[in-house]
């Protein structure tokens, strides 16, 4: 698992429009919200992705993107983007590649069955590249205004 300070793992994954998105695309002008999310249109993940959208503004003005992660497709974010209206770029982890570099595909518990699964986990990158703020077992309702309140900080 990832702590604070360190060196945010690189990335280069596709959104829903299926064009690559670098995390050094952003080094130096944006700091960075990374937030991991089990599936696309499922309650709680709905609940997040709508309060991010609706703090995207503010987001802006605090020079800080905010990228939702999942394994879902390219078509299956874009079918979300578009139900919702979400204002944010959802990357398509299909391969589990940037899942695994975060450490948030791990072992769950739901009804007494174990399986394999994304923990819902949000890291703060900051125009250097570094991990300011790294929460794994996030709370999906408020957690958009709580990032908004630490970005303000950076």
């Amino acid at each position: 698992m990832l702590e604070q300070n360190q060196i945010a793992p690189a990335f280069s994954t596709p959104n829903q429009n299926n064009e690559m998105i670098n995390l050094s695309d952003y080094k130096g002008n944006k700091n960075v919200i990374l937030y991991f999310y089990p599936k696309d249109d499922t309650p709680g993940c709905t609940i997040e992705a709508n309060q991010f959208t609706e703090l995207a503004s503010e987001f802006a003005k605090a020079d800080t993107v905010v990228l939702g992660v999942s394994k879902d497709s390219c078509v299956s974010h874009q079918a979300f983007i578009d139900k919702f209206g979400l204002k944010v770029d959802l990357l398509a982890d299909t391969s589990g590649e940037l899942c695994d570099a975060y450490g948030v595909w791990q072992e769950k518990e739901k009804n007494g069955v174990n399986k394999m699964g994304i923990v819902r986990s949000t890291f703060v990158i900051n125009k250097d590249g570094v991990l300011v703020d790294v929460i794994y077992g996030v709370t999906a309702d408020g957690h958009a205004q709580e990032m908004l309140d630490k970005v303000s900080q950076l």
